[in-house]
């Protein structure tokens, strides 16, 4: 086992470290060398592990602080990592910890020795700050600052938080107990936010030009920008900030052989190439949404162009519904590629610079099983590694054999699995992508696109970084996991003397409380669980445009959580948060009732027919209005009726007035009537208009009885979805995941009626309010004129809904996007 794997190892068992943390220790040789000398000095070992989270984070910490330390400075450190880790652990806030690594500093440049009694003082070893002590000293200090607090209100919030942290009694206070203090004494004195702290950001100027990372001068796009989605501002610090922000330019990624410089640049003009890169083997999901986005988000940012590029190097896995089907998601998405390209466009290059590999003595062709092949890479059968590293016997063969031998492959002498083309890389190199990879195999499979042409096939590892190199990618852009190929990717387009794009990864996006497998989700189709892959309570991306997920809302939310160098795992709850937010300021409002129950106005002729105005949004008037039918029986929904009153209950129930959304008078309860089984079955009410019109203490919605009018609009089915797993993590359950299905993941109501303004919804969808003249947002999307999922709405007090594709001209289908309001109890 290589050092690094050791250390990788060591950490997860002593310290309780996640492999994602670990990989980002070891990145920084200086940090992890430093925790594990700490480790030592603390006794920490597999046998006597770190039990405490805490305590691993501040051992990481005081690693992170003395990682440039000399000898003297490290015989310091030996006794604040025993304060830390044992003796009580008397060292647990980080301002402790930087209290003593001060103290260490200090004396060790003065040429003197650590005292450990002087070591605890400087520490705040021993002194407890409670709570009690905070909240008197916050109620000091703000009644010292009250007049100008009274004044500035909200805003001076920040500057009480870093005040308090001053104070001298609370140097040892855990500073995670100061912000919910301040803020409920803050509260007492001022009341809630209001309008008087609400800050007012005055508008940028347009700039003419937008340096950036990627793109200088015209190659920039300007500060301006708006339209519906997530706006020119999450665009702004999405692509020239963090991840994004920090590329390089196109031209400056180093080149060994730099006439391949010359000639990529000639072909770019300078400009951002990247691609994206998917395997036509399966459904993108959310995570690819991502990837989709800083492909093509980034070029476009800056001017450049994006393939979409096909990685069909697999034709046992590929059909051409996921050629479709990506091809289609991507322009969802608002993405037009600048040009569509396969993998096997380059089959006769690829195999052309195979050979020349061959010709270098940079590669060979195997015959070993994939248990000798891991055998000799130090792979033990379990799949731990560490074991001694050999060469295997076909690495010495002539490069003349060898060429022979590629030859008889690509000509289908070998069975499938029977001979491959292996990279002759470096065998003691501590990287595994740096083991000898194979670059061809035999499958002696019909190829979509080349048909029958190729008994051999090149593998992921071979053909990306060449396509790259081909296509004059600038950046190719791919998720962590790639992070140790970024080695055998420069070391294969050096090896062939071609230009060599700059690799860099970025952090993957994981959604919890479902799951992203596509043998899982098959299993569920197969199974009957889900209607589909497009089933909306999956998170493939086709079922995210069924449910009616908005392409703009999906890019907003990747804008909205940025772009690390770090994976993110993201609760469900939270990307509908999102969602909802953008439906908010993106789609009309209409009145539906999910469970009707007829309202006769009694003192209204039977004829009575009148038109109601209704805005689409209220408070918005670019959303525009229409008309609704009023008549004598109108529908509420049953929720909004009580058979007796309260003086909390300010809906429908005897004796109370209540008013109906637009229309001019109250109505009044008098009577109503139940079925056998104690259900309310019709209600009768007086409609105000022989009295004084005052206003109510709420209005409710509606649906007239207009048959002429074709109100109401009659709904087959109101699909009311739920998240389809109990738990976050369906695979932690102990019978599988098929065992955490939701039974309540899907509701289907069938009697649920909605107004006539469903019609003009619909013919207008997609809906858009962009006024002429405003910029595309680059992370608007795209949707289709007459998709199903394109017509969405606010159903008041209900939810969003969109139209299913299982609609047809006689039967309406909606699904339920997502609720108006976050459901706390669930998420808790």
């Amino acid at each position: 086992m290589s050092e690094v794997d050791e250390l990788a190892v060591k950490f997860e068992k002593t310290l309780g470290f996640k492999e994602t943390k670990v990989k980002e220790i070891l990145k920084n040789t200086k940090v992890s060398g430093s925790l594990d000398e700490i480790l030592a000095e603390a006794g920490v070992d597999e046998a006597h592990p770190v039990e405490d989270a805490s305590v691993a984070t501040l051992l990481h910490s005081l690693a992170q602080l003395s990682k440039d330390a000399d000898e003297q400075l490290k015989k310091g450190r030996k006794s604040l990592s025993d304060l830390i880790a044992n003796s009580g652990g008397q060292i647990k806030t980080n301002v402790q910890l930087n209290g003593g690594w001060d103290y260490i500093v200090r004396v060790v440049k003065d040429g003197k020795s650590v005292d450990r009694e002087e070591l605890e003082k400087e520490s705040g070893v021993g002194i407890v700050v409670t709570d009690d002590q905070i909240k008197e000293s916050v109620a000091k200090y703000i009644k010292e600052h009250e007049a100008e607090l009274v004044e500035k209100r909200y805003k001076l919030a920040p500057t009480v938080i870093v005040g308090v942290k001053q104070l001298p009694e609370l140097k040892w206070a855990n500073p995670a107990a100061f912000k919910p203090i301040i803020d409920e004494q803050i509260l007492a004195l001022l009341g809630p936010k209001d309008e008087r702290d609400v800050v007012k950001k005055e508008k940028k100027k347009k700039a003419d030009t937008k340096p950036g990372a990627a793109g200088t001068g015209s190659d920039a796009k300007s500060d301006s920008g708006a339209g519906a989605g997530a706006g020119a501002g999450s665009a702004r610090s999405m692509f020239t900030e963090g991840f994004l922000g920090s590329l390089h330019k196109p031209g400056e990624n180093a080149q060994i052989y730099p006439e391949r410089m010359k000639e990529h640049l000639k072909f770019t003009g300078g400009h951002v190439m990247t691609r994206f890169p998917p395997e036509p083997n399966g459904y993108l999901h959310i995570g690819h949404s991502k990837a989709i986005a800083i492909n093509f988000g980034f070029a476009q940012y800056y001017n450049g162009k994006c393939y979409l590029r096909f990685d069909d190097t697999n034709p046992e896995a590929e059909e051409e519904q996921y050629f479709t089907s990506i091809k289609e998601i991507v322009e969802w998405l608002g993405f037009k590629p600048w040009a569509i390209t396969y993998s096997s466009d380059y089959f006769d290059q690829l195999y052309e610079l195979a050979e020349q590999l061959i010709l270098k003595d940079l590669a060979y062709v195997c015959f070993c099983t994939a248990e000798e092949m891991k055998a000799h890479r130090g792979i033990s059968e379990d799949g731990t590694r560490g074991g001694k590293r050999t060469p295997c016997k076909h690495r010495s063969q002539s490069t003349e054999e060898n060429l022979k031998l590629f030859r008889e492959m690509r000509d289908g002498k070998y069975a499938k699995g029977e001979a491959t083309l292996r990279m002759k890389q470096d065998l003691e190199n501590p990287n595994p992508q740096m083991w000898d990879l194979v670059a061809y195999r035999v499958l002696n499979a019909t190829h979509h696109r080349t048909g029958d042409k190729w008994k051999i096939y090149p593998t992921y590892d071979f053909t990306h970084c060449l396509v790259d190199s081909i296509e004059n990618i600038s950046h190719s852009l791919c998720t962590l996991e790639f992070y140790l190929s970024r080695e055998s990717y420069d070391w294969l387009c050096n090896a062939l003397c071609v230009y060599r794009p700059q690799q860099r990864e970025s952090g993957r996006l994981n959604v919890t409380g479902t799951i992203m497998s596509k043998r899982k989700i098959l299993k569920l189709v197969n199974d009957k669980i889900v209607r589909g892959w497009d089933d909306p309570r999956l998170f493939t991306l086709v079922a995210i445009r069924r449910r009616g997920v908005p392409p703009g809302a999906v890019l907003s939310f990747i804008a909205e959580l940025g772009v690390t160098t770090t994976n993110s795992t993201i609760q469900a709850s939270r990307f509908e948060n999102s969602v909802r937010k953008y439906l908010e300021d993106s789609t009309p409002r209409l009145m539906m009732i999910p469970d009707p129950v007829p309202v006769i106005l009694d003192n209204l002729p039977e004829d009575h027919l009148e038109f109601v105005s209704v805005p689409f949004k209220p408070g918005n008037p670019d959303f525009g209005e229409h008309t609704v039918p009023f008549t004598r029986t109108v529908y509420v929904d049953r929720s909004d009726f009580r058979e007796e009153a309260s003086k909390d209950y300010f809906r429908l129930a005897p004796g109370q007035s209540v008013g109906l959304l637009k229309v001019p008078h109250n109505i009044r309860v008098t009577s109503f009537k139940k079925d056998d089984n104690g259900l309310v079955t019709e209600i009768h009410a007086h409609y105000e208009n022989d009295i004084p019109f005052k206003k109510p203490k709420t209005f409710i919605q509606w649906v007239a009885h207009a048959p002429a009018h074709n109100s109401p609009v009659r709904i087959a089915e109101t699909r009311l979805f739920n998240q389809l797993f109990k738990s976050e993590n369906p695979d932690s359950n102990p019978d599988g995941y098929l065992a955490d299905i939701n039974p309540d993941s899907e509701i289907i109501l069938r009697n649920s009626i909605i107004e006539t303004g469903f019609f003009e919804v619909k013919e207008r969808s997609p809906w858009t309010i962009t006024k002429p003249g405003e910029e595309k947002d680059i992370l608007a999307g795209h949707d289709k004129k007459g998709a199903p999922e394109a017509v969405r709405f606010q159903a008041l007090r209900v939810g969003y809904f969109c139209l299913d594709k299982d609609s047809t001209p006689d039967s309406i289908v909606l699904n339920r996007i997502v609720t108006l309001k976050e459901d706390t109890a669930k998420n808790n």
